[in-house]
């Protein structure tokens, strides 16, 4: 009895300092753990892409999807925008009649879509083309100037596979004049590949001897060097003509990441800070309104179980608040919407069970009897009720858009837990008062209904 009530200490202290720790890490300014809020609490913009991916193999499509999710967030962060989110969804096979490749960038804070589509689209787009054998030198058709459709553009460049996704990293240098082909003091940009770009562009230039190898980025001719000879030191030149500035610029660009596939915006849409924040504000009303709403039917209908219900979800919320900060979870309004829905699974768990210590009680059992084998009797009612929703949970999860994902992680997640507290939590602290005869004040406290 006294290692139960240990126990129930412990449970207690540590469920105060998990609160203590969600208070204090969101009143602090410097906290390392605030809540993370998705776009339609916080305010922001959103931003829909179509990804370009036709010109890949089918195997390389996520790869490339990946790379290029991870080019936009590393750009959103330089800019400073908080927790940016980039998610790559598939559009639905019955809205377009094929899947296309498509990305969610969410910019908390940022409500002007001019300077959100900027940002993003600085990023350029690095092409190496080889100069098809059938036609002359064309400075004079240098694209997008010399107004060449897709078509015509194909028949003269013919791709290569080497794109911005193999580039490790870009250098400004000055050319030394001499034999460098290089006027002195010229900014040029070097192109240094990853292990595998590096293998690619070494075995384009070994087969490509003689022929011109075109440098786009962002569908302008750059460079259009002669290829000599098999270079194999993983790096390229390209010189265009920049000043200083515009190689800084370039350079800064290509390190940030050049994208590994063109995209398309599709989509926007602005969400106002205020409109955010009231739906906020009224999500956090509605749960402490349904909570004390709750509390107060536990406290009048179940007595004193009624009241370790209350603490045992208490200990819940502050645990689910933790992981929230800790993972981090993206709150949203779905999401919000999910956590409070699983609150009331949470209390579900702990009627069931009541019910059926309530059972026992009126046929004579004491206390210890009764809540042991109220906690038997319901178990496999709550093991059903919760498997099949966190069933439901992973499937909304696995299929849903980024909107019903949020909802279904804090519904499944909160299912979890709640069934921690309601049968580990709840039962600890009832075990904690002994074994008591059912009669008088402990008969009453025990009860349960208006009687």
């Amino acid at each position: 009895m006294l290692k139960v009530r240990i126990i129930a200490l412990v449970i207690l202290v540590a469920a105060v300092g998990i609160g203590y720790f969600n208070y204090n890490s969101e009143t602090s300014s410097e906290s390392r753990f605030p809540f993370k809020l998705g776009l339609d609490l916080a305010g922001g913009t959103h931003l829909v892409y179509k990804a370009d991916t036709s010109e890949l193999q089918a195997v390389d499509v996520s790869t490339s999807m990946d790379t290029l999710r991870d080019v936009i967030e590393r750009r959103t962060n330089l800019f400073g925008v908080s927790e940016p989110i980039v998610q790559i969804e598939k559009s639905s096979v019955f809205a377009g009649g094929e899947r296309e490749q498509r990305l969610i960038v969410e910019l908390p804070g940022i409500t002007d879509i001019g300077e959100a589509v900027r940002i993003i689209g600085e990023t350029p787009t690095l092409e190496f083309r080889l100069v098809s054998l059938d036609v002359e030198p064309l400075a004079e058709e240098n694209p997008p100037a010399g107004g060449l459709t897709q078509e015509r553009f194909d028949s003269l460049f013919v791709s290569t596979e080497l794109t911005g996704r193999y580039l490790d990293r870009a250098a400004l240098e000055f050319g030394q004049g001499g034999t460098s082909g290089h006027l002195q003091n010229e900014p040029i940009v070097r192109l240094d590949f990853t292990k595998e770009g590096g293998d690619l562009f070494a075995e384009i230039t070994r087969e490509n001897v003689g022929r011109t190898l075109a440098i786009f980025l962002d569908g302008d001719l750059k460079s259009a060097p002669v290829i000599n000879e098999e270079i194999t030191g993983g790096s390229a030149i390209v010189s265009g003509g920049f000043t200083p500035q515009e190689a800084r610029d370039l350079v800064r660009n290509l390190n940030l990441g050049a994208l590994p596939v063109p995209i398309e915006l599709i989509s926007t849409q602005t969400i106002g800070a205020s409109l955010g924040k009231d739906a906020l504000d009224k999500g956090v009303q509605a749960g402490i309104l349904g909570l004390i709403a709750v509390a107060l039917f536990l406290l009048v209908w179940y007595r004193l179980p009624g009241v370790i219900a209350i603490i045992s979800l208490t200990v819940y919320i502050v645990i689910m608040l933790a992981l929230f900060k800790l993972v981090p979870v993206t709150l949203t309004a779905a999401g919000l919407a999910g956590f409070l829905l699983s609150i009331g699974m949470a209390v579900d768990a702990n009627v069931l069970i009541f019910e059926r210590m309530r059972e026992e009680l009126k046929a004579g059992s004491d206390t210890e009897h009764s809540t042991h084998a109220g906690f038997k009797r319901a178990w496999l009612s709550i093991r059903d009720g919760n498997i099949s929703s966190i069933i439901t949970a992973i499937i909304l999860f696995w299929f849903g858009t980024s909107l019903v994902k949020g909802f279904a992680l804090t519904f499944g997640l909160g299912i979890i837990i709640s069934m921690f507290t309601a049968i580990t939590v709840s039962r600890t602290f009832l075990y904690a008062f002994g074994k008591l005869e059912n009669r008088g004040v402990v008969k009453f406290l025990f009860g349960s209904g208006i009687k």
